[in-house]
């Protein structure tokens, strides 16, 4: 055993992690989004585009529901893309203005498939484009959520479709004051009304009726969808869901990768919900808590373009000669912010998981499998933000709860390490009495050990508790909305980004970007704040004696280095929290060390190396 050993072990597994991580995840999904952004662009500009979705109306088989859409496909016209604006355009439509959301309501199919988010920018410049949710078919990305009614086995009436022309009732925009009302009248004795509201989040409130002025009863059954074209830009990393979702007798969650290979699944669920999520925005179907689905995810090709679909059949309802049914609906589309989702009830943070009775619906965010560590770590975050209105103070003070938590183990763990290094003479005198017999000197050692109460292993305990909170609060910045384009001091605006500085380019002064040149130009990319932490860990080194081995002596001297290039790929506020939290453990130890009557070597050691680079 060397003398070293404890602080080698912690250093190799917190290296070995980091290493592992940036290798197996980080590069390989960072080339991955680069080639799907490539073949993407590609797609759009020679693939053409459906001008309609996968339509209600597919012809039941007999004793059972029908489906609510038919194969993207079958009854559909192509036509070359048109640009978003020239879309909307094409189609009467019902303004939609709320604090939060800007779009319309095509009157043509009566869907929801113009929808921006006026609160989210597409960078952190304020004054670029809003994020684009919603947009109707024939454009690059058509994205959008429909309603209505699929006739059932034997009824001919004429049930309203994505051609379908619809008549507002009145006039004026959808705002969360003024509802907006369309109608429908087939000309066979049904006539259909819709009353669509929304309030000043992201939640759609859809209530269906039809009337029956015909000559027999009709069956009909509701229905509800959300179809996307073409396969979306994902982030591509494992630690994180993009694609379908839903809660339907548990969690659901289908890649688009995954749902290309099934085709179709089906579910069968009570208090449930579905529809399809990105990393900081979603689409869901929210049906009353007590309706029974019948719903499902599926993906079709319509030439070589995927429609992904997530949908919901309800049980049927007859309409008599003279009568009306009604449907209600509920739709979210937005940001997955943690209080309009719900995640904590108890800290104000129930929202539409509360509101509405739903099943999970916080789940909507991708917590991770330690969402008990992850959950707290950002409610934390958002505590002291709600004080500070600054999430880089929040870290800072969470780091600080985070060592007081740990404070008696960390202590027991540097009081071990000091304890240690107040016996390295005896552990040099072992070697020299016993130099040719290493199996001696282990056995005097952990006698050694034993009377002086020293835990072998106590250097390790420090590092692994911090791996947790480090995965942790990384999930934190990297799947939560409120971390994104938050700003710290300086040149930091994004705390969910890498720091923007680089060295390699003297920190703007030369106009070139290093991280794009083949192979290693992702490691090319070294911040001021990696810097910072960089020497915050070199410090943290050099706190204990240089080890005698050379071996030991080359991990601590390139450790803080390879650490340095590792982390400058990872968010900002990730580096930050690895800096302040080094610093804190360099103060922590420093103290131990002194009531333990251990010399603080720090200077001592700084000064000799110094030394002997200037020899």
């Amino acid at each position: 055993m060397t003398d070293n050993r404890n602080t080698i072990l912690a250093v190799i597994l917190s290296g070995l992690v980091l290493i592992a991580w940036q290798y197996f995840y980080n590069v390989p999904a960072m080339e991955k989004q680069r080639a799907q952004q490539q073949t993407q662009a590609e797609l759009q500009k020679t693939a053409p585009q459906p001008t309609a979705s996968a339509t209600p109306g597919a012809t039941p088989q007999s004793g059972s529901a029908p489906a609510p859409a038919t194969t993207p496909g079958a009854n559909q016209q192509v036509q070359p893309v048109v640009a978003r604006d020239t879309a909307i355009a094409a189609s009467p439509r019902v303004k939609i203005d709320t604090p939060r959301l800007a779009g319309s309501i095509a009157l043509k199919g009566g869907r929801i498939d113009d929808l921006a988010l006026l609160q989210f920018r597409e960078t952190v410049d304020p004054k670029s484009p809003p994020i684009i949710l919603y947009s109707p078919s024939g454009t690059a990305e058509p994205y959008y959520a429909e309603f209505g009614w699929v006739a059932a086995t034997g009824v001919t009436a004429k049930m309203p479709d994505a051609q379908t022309v619809w008549q507002q009732d009145g006039s004026g925009s959808l705002t969360p004051t003024t509802p907006v009302v369309l109608k429908y009248d087939n000309g066979e004795g049904l006539t259909f009304r819709r009353t669509i509201s929304v309030d000043d989040h992201y939640l759609f409130t859809v209530k269906d009726e039809v009337s029956n002025v015909g000559n027999a009863p009709v069956k009909l059954f509701p229905f509800a969808l959300i179809s996307r074209h073409g396969t979306p830009q994902v982030s591509g990393y494992y630690i994180l869901h993009e694609g379908l979702i839903g809660y339907l007798d548990g969690l659901q969650e289908y890649a688009y990768k995954k749902i290309d290979e099934a085709k179709s699944v089906s579910f069968k669920a009570t208090n449930g919900w579905l529809g399809m999520t990105d990393k900081y925005w979603a689409s869901a179907l929210l049906p009353d808590t007590s309706a029974e689905l019948q719903a499902r995810f599926s993906s079709n090709l319509n030439g070589n373009v995927h429609t992904y679909q997530t949908d919901y059949l309800l049980d049927p309802v007859t309409v008599a000669i003279g009568g009306t049914a009604t449907a209600n609906a509920r739709l979210f589309a937005g940001a997955k912010e943690a209080g309009v989702v719900g995640v904590f009830p108890f800290a104000g943070l129930g929202g539409y998981n509360k509101e509405l009775g739903l099943n999970h619906f916080d789940l909507l965010i991708d917590w991770g499998w330690f969402y008990f560590i992850t959950k707290p770590m950002f409610l934390g975050l958002d505590f002291f933000y709600r004080f500070f209105g600054n999430f880089g103070i929040s870290i800072l003070l969470v780091t600080v709860i985070v060592k007081l938590l740990f404070f008696p183990l960390a202590n027991k763990s540097y009081a071990s390490m000091a304890k240690m290094k107040s016996i390295q003479p005896q552990l040099a005198v072992l070697k020299e009495r016993y130099p040719d017999d290493k199996v001696k000197q282990q056995q005097e050692m952990m006698e050694i050990y034993r009377k002086e109460k020293i835990n072998p292993v106590a250097g390790c305990l420090p590092v692994v508790i911090q791996i947790p909170v480090f995965f942790s609060l990384y999930k934190v910045l990297f799947v939560t909305i409120e971390m994104r384009h938050a700003p710290f001091f300086g040149w930091i605006k994004d705390l969910s980004a890498p720091d923007p500085t680089n060295l390699f380019t003297l920190f703007g002064l030369i106009p070139f970007d290093p991280t794009t040149l083949p192979l290693f130009g992702h490691y090319l990319a070294l911040g001021i704040w990696p810097i910072i932490m960089g020497i915050t860990m070199w410090f943290q080194m050099k706190l204990n004696p240089t080890p005698p081995d050379p071996t030991q002596q080359m991990i601590f001297n390139w450790m803080p280095l390879i650490f340095t290039f590792m982390l400058a790929g990872f968010p900002a506020g990730l580096v930050i929290y690895w800096a302040w939290n080094n610093t804190l453990s360099v103060l922590q130890q420093s103290f131990i060390m002194r009531r333990n009557g251990v010399k603080v070597e720090l200077f001592d050691n700084l000064k000799a190396t110094f030394a002997k680079k200037a020899t």
